[in-house]
């Protein structure tokens, strides 16, 4: 049962992910999950990723339209990529419900530390900031779609921290760019796990509901900041070193549940 407390909590946890989110894009997803399972102290891992894959899909929802206004979302591309990303994530949230949730919690975390240092080393390019869907970047969108949308339904989160990286590699978007375009995405996806936890009864609607509201006032903030940092792979930086404290976090949460289930 939720109290009072913890419902606080959640909405701060919202504002932190809405920022986030309105920062990097997808990135801020990566907050949601162990937000809710060490901060708000929801017990059940499986709960906690289907109530967080719901509140950022709407969180995602808000700051695609700061982004959109701002004139950062390459929708063309983003479409592709969403759709075919929502098939990957329909058939891997399906096989993460069937996975050790702490088990899924530790392969989270050593993804992340993967993918960040990928964005560290590539900071310094500013890419193409006139990219369009075309015949040559088509069939990898809907490749790296397809990938991402399964390991976010896997991993029961928005998928922004690969979705990212995803276009970048695919299209050589600017980063700015691709955290606009990201947030279609990341709605899509979170939608789709959402959609398969809620059909399970693995969401738990009060908090998400104070979470979305957190969320909608720290996304605002969040995309201000976002066009602040986008010189110099100054927002890449952020996005790597994000992903490395959130990773060994739950690294080290996690080992220390692991530990204790030790006879």
């Amino acid at each position: 049962m939720i109290d009072t407390l913890h419902l606080t909590l959640g909405a701060l946890s919202g504002v932190l992910v809405g920022f986030t989110l309105g920062l990097v894009g997808g990135g801020g997803s990566i907050l949601a999950v162990p937000l809710m399972v060490y901060l708000v102290g929801v017990e059940n891992p499986h709960v906690a990723i289907g109530t967080a894959a719901l509140a950022v899909a709407a969180n995602a929802a808000i700051g695609l339209v700061q982004h959109a206004r701002a004139g950062d979302v390459r929708w063309p591309c983003g479409l592709v990529f969403a759709s075919s990303g929502v098939l990957g994530a329909l058939a891997g949230s399906s096989l993460g419900k069937s996975v050790d949730g702490q088990q899924l919690l530790v392969l989270f975390a050593l993804l992340m530390l993967a993918v960040g240092a990928l964005m560290l080393r590539s900071r310094k390019a500013e890419g193409d900031p006139g990219v369009r869907l075309g015949r040559d970047n088509a069939p990898r969108l809907v490749a790296f779609g397809l990938g991402t949308g399964a390991f976010s339904g896997f991993f029961g989160i928005g998928g922004g921290f690969l979705i990212v990286p995803g276009l970048i590699a695919s299209t050589d978007m600017m980063m700015v760019n691709a955290v606009g375009t990201s947030l279609v995405a990341v709605t899509a996806f979170g939608l789709a796990t959402a959609g398969s936890y809620a059909a399970s009864g693995l969401i738990d609607w009060g908090l998400a509901g104070v979470f979305i509201a957190g969320g909608t006032v720290g996304g605002l903030i969040g995309t201000r900041v976002s066009h602040r940092l986008a010189a110099g792979g100054r927002l890449k930086t952020v996005f790597a070193l994000l992903i490395f404290a959130v990773a060994g976090y739950m690294l080290f949460k996690s080992g220390q549940a692991l530990a204790g289930m030790t006879p």
